[in-house]
């Protein structure tokens, strides 16, 4: 049963990685078939982004409140929904508001996801698993990338991008199938005064018929605290410390990663000579094609710097792996800005450095943000600390996707990447100031 909890919480972060990428991949063509403009383009690279952010905060706090089974099972009814009127969408305006509704569903997987792991899964390999789990976003990313230059190949139509939100509607609907058999969390009951029934679900989960939990009295505690959603205890005390350092390094590692990940297929066009705005719809879609080769290519770094971060999790510490990431992340954006664009004669250059940067933040803040996140606050406002900390991480998101475009055309490739080389270094020292290491400790000793 922990392997089936493991398995099924794994989707989420797969669903986000396909999703967001295979988007970034079709934006050319539903640019020329809604002949939008840089401000709308903006609208639609953000739309699914400030989605997550506002799932993450909003119904990520629900696991705290409901339960954590109905809200995993809730948001991906709402991603299946979405998807479905993503696809058919017959106007700008519509495909807008799905994109939102599918990353408010992703959002909330964001803290959900987390919690049924860490609180199935004994703390000595608790962070593996977590970010085994998270490092479906980087398959994902590479396997949607590549079945959209597999369509875009064998499809010359500008509708093409349709498909790509048609893709994960069958997996979706498994998933939420496979999620009605999980158990409650036990954390989650005992904290909310049902013991009986903690005990009841982790046997389900244990396969232990005999299984009892030790008495002890914190009932008493659990009823003087009743307002434990207030998003303000966050900010007081001492989960404020645990509050900056699960925030702060997410908002300026999600600046490079989203804006980086994105809009690569269009730096990689640009890199390569080719112009984005062709005057035939096969010159963009072979422009689309080439693009989504190289991201594919360039994203391979994600999923290598995710294995190397599973594997040193419980041995370097959460800690030792984000500061050397954010710091090779400069470095990586670093080579790429020195190539520059639009010369061929560049190119090898730039793919080093974007390759180096999706190691390093893959195998530093990227994968332990999302594992901090989830391990800094206690079970009661755990959903609630978890949603504030991934939604941080949004508001950089959404600020990237958004000014990106404009940003990429008005200031250029170099000095753009040299602002987030800074943001690079800004979040390893934020990391190390107030750093926090919960390797190899219980929950609920943290």
């Amino acid at each position: 049963m922990q392997w089936f909890v493991w398995s099924l919480a794994t989707a989420g972060k797969f669903f986000e990685g396909m999703i967001v990428f295979m988007q970034g991949v079709g934006l050319p063509l539903i640019a020329r078939e809604f002949m939008l403009t840089d401000l709308d383009k903006g609208l639609v690279t953000a739309a699914t982004l400030a989605g997550i952010l506002c799932g993450a905060l909003l119904l990520g706090g629900l696991a705290d409140r409901l339960g954590r089974k109905p809200v995993f099972i809730g948001e991906m009814v709402l991603l299946l929904v979405a998807l479905l009127v993503a696809a058919a969408s017959p106007n700008p305006s519509v495909l807008i508001g799905s994109l939102f509704v599918i990353g408010l569903a992703l959002g909330a997987d964001y803290p959900t996801a987390h919690l049924v792991i860490s609180e199935s899964i004994p703390a000595a390999i608790r962070g593996r698993l977590v970010l085994g789990a998270f490092s479906f976003q980087a398959i994902g990313a590479v396997l949607g990338t590549a079945i959209a230059a597999v369509v875009l190949s064998s499809s010359a139509s500008l509708d093409a991008w349709r498909i790509f939100f048609l893709v994960p509607v069958v997996p979706v609907a498994a998933v939420i199938w496979g999620r009605l058999f999980l158990p409650e969390s036990s954390h989650w009951l005992y904290s909310q005064g049902f013991p009986e029934r903690a005990e009841q679900q982790l046997r389900k989960l244990l396969n232990r018929q005999t299984l009892t939990l030790a008495k002890v009295d914190r009932l008493k505690e659990i009823r003087r605290d009743q307002r434990s959603h207030d998003v303000m205890k966050l900010f007081r005390g001492k989960y404020l410390r645990s509050t900056i350092l699960a925030s702060v390094p997410w908002f300026l590692q999600d600046l490079s990663t989203y804006g980086i990940g994105i809009f690569t297929p269009v730096i990689i066009t640009l890199a390569f000579g080719g112009q984005v705005h062709e005057n035939t719809v096969a010159a963009l879609i072979q422009n689309d094609v080439v693009a989504a080769r190289g991201t594919a290519l360039i994203d391979v770094g994600f999923l290598v710097g995710i294995a190397v971060a599973i594997v040193l999790a419980d041995r370097w510490g959460r800690i030792p792996l984000q500061v050397t990431g954010f710091i090779g992340c400069a470095v990586g954006l670093a080579l790429a800005g020195l190539g520059g664009s639009g010369s061929s004669g560049n190119l090898p250059l730039i793919v080093a450095g974007f390759a180096l940067f999706q190691f390093m933040t893959n195998f530093g803040p990227n994968a332990t943000t999302y594992l901090l996140a989830g391990e800094l606050f206690p079970t009661k406002i755990r959903g609630l600390g978890a949603g504030f900390a991934a939604a941080s991480g949004k508001v950089g998101a959404v600020l990237t996707a958004f000014f990106f475009p404009t940003l990429l055309k008005d200031w250029g490739t170099g000095t753009l990447l040299s602002v987030l080389v800074l943001t690079s270094l800004l979040g390893a020292a934020v990391t190390w100031i107030y750093r926090i290491e919960p390797m190899g400790r219980d929950m609920e000793a943290l």
